[in-house]
């Protein structure tokens, strides 16, 4: 992100509207969580939610209970140590299996201790594990049944990323950020083609799979077996990797009607904040480019004047569909650290039908005061957007960091909240987006 905490508009690439302003609602659902980034509805038609807590705990909203205070999944003794702020390490993703209600299978992302086979003085060891529920108990998984499909080591602390999905394919989508620090050219991060600016764990897809959006079969091989048509199958480049040309791809989604499009929010480094379209075999460019401009890793502020449009195997530095510049409104930006959400298919917010929506974590450094946005999707060209209105606010703030969006299985959507710098505290909280009027 640097995400200036749990991870730290145009000039030129949108229209923002605000004449017609909408306004949501935001119901409170759940709350005394610490840091939840994550929401996923189970596919067992039971309508819980399960809430990923970057601490290290999967807690479970039942519908008819809320929040049960049992822990569904607790891995606290697995993460490393976090730190109090300004720590993206942890328990960060969760996907099921399409049929978990008769195979109890699910996946989770978290960040564990250094592995004695990473490379001295990296900071740690992200984990993409196998656990099933408990035989006997549908409210608790089974601790001693992971199976680890794939380690993959972070040289720095940040820009882990963290998201997972089962894609409209059944394959596992994973997100992985280029490794931290800043620019893309820290230690950890290899020389790629692009000599002007050095390192680029983004741009390299033959040493490391970091800066990815890797794609994985998990019902055959062991612990995985490749997709035979992943776009580096039978050609240089690692064979997981589905997009690449990444920062920190900390939320994506499918969208769940149309054509599925997987739809990636990824945080910028000083400039400019992005969401992409990902499709499979593209480049979106970092750290070549940061948003649509030329990126300088030598010095971030400014703008390099010219910069390849295809990288060395002849593919494209495709551009994002939504760019907006860093930084508070007194900055002329429209926030700090995209949140990367879904696209609305509920029934509640019908002026919201179609529509991407979207945000920051905060708007000014140390405020929480979070921003949502409704994008209209094209087929072609920038997409347009506005903030939405908050009615308990009264402005376009939650008033709280925003850490996260989650989708029901019917569309509907919620939003996750902190007020805190960091995963510490207990002020939590999960609010469904509802009409505001």
């Amino acid at each position: 992100m640097k995400m200036k905490s749990l991870f730290l508009l145009f000039s030129f690439g949108y229209i923002l509207t605000s004449s017609s302003q909408e306004t949501v609602g935001l119901e409170l659902v759940a709350q005394d969580l610490v840091s939840p980034v994550a929401l996923v509805e189970s596919p067992d038609e039971s309508g819980r939610l399960f809430i990923v807590d970057q601490v290290g705990l999967i807690r479970i909203h039942d519908p008819q209970k809320g929040l049960l205070e049992e822990p569904f999944l607790n891995l606290k003794d697995k993460i490393v140590p976090l730190k109090d702020a300004h720590e993206e390490r942890g328990l960060l993703g969760l996907a099921f299996h399409p049929e978990y209600s008769n195979n109890g299978r699910f996946f989770v992302y978290y960040s564990a201790p250094l592995d004695e086979e990473a490379p001295d003085n990296w900071d740690h060891t992200s984990h993409i594990s196998e656990f099933r529920v408990s035989p006997n108990n549908p409210g608790m998984a089974d601790q001693a049944s992971e199976k680890i499909i794939m380690k993959v080591h972070q040289p720095q602390d940040n820009h882990n990323a963290g998201s997972l999905a089962i894609g409209p394919d059944n394959y596992l989508y994973i997100a992985l950020g280029d490794g931290g620090g800043a620019n893309d050219i820290d230690m950890g991060h290899v020389p790629d083609w692009y000599d002007e600016n050095g390192g680029g764990n983004g741009q390299d897809v033959e040493q490391n799979l970091l800066g990815s959006i890797l794609r994985i079969d998990v019902d055959t091989g062991s612990p995985y077996a490749i997709p035979e048509d992943n776009p580096f199958v039978d050609k240089e480049g690692m064979d997981e990797i589905y997009a690449y040309g990444l920062r920190n791809p900390y939320r994506f989604s499918f969208d769940l009607e149309g054509n599925n499009d997987l739809i990636a929010g990824d945080a910028g480094q000083v400039l400019w904040e992005e969401i992409n379209v990902i499709t499979k075999g593209g480049n979106y460019g970092w750290n070549v480019k940061e948003g649509t401009h030329c990126f300088n890793a030598y010095n971030n502020d400014k703008t390099r004047e010219e910069c390849p449009k295809e990288d060395k195997m002849g593919n494209p530095l495709i551009d994002p569909v939504l760019e907006f510049k860093q930084g508070g409104a007194e900055d002329g930006g429209k926030g700090l650290v995209v949140i990367g959400g879904h696209v609305y298919r509920g029934d509640n917010l019908q002026n919201m039908a179609g529509k991407y929506i979207f945000g920051t974590w905060t708007q000014h450094h140390g405020k929480p005061e979070g921003v949502v946005f409704m994008a209209t999707p094209k087929e072609t060209g920038m997409w347009d957007f506005q903030e939405l209105k908050i009615a308990q606010t009264n402005s376009s703030s939650i008033g709280h960091y925003l850490l996260s969006f989650g989708q029901s299985n019917d569309g509907e959507m919620f939003v996750l909240t902190t007020d805190e710098e960091g995963p510490i505290g207990n002020t939590g909280k999960m609010f469904k987006m509802v009409p505001g009027n």
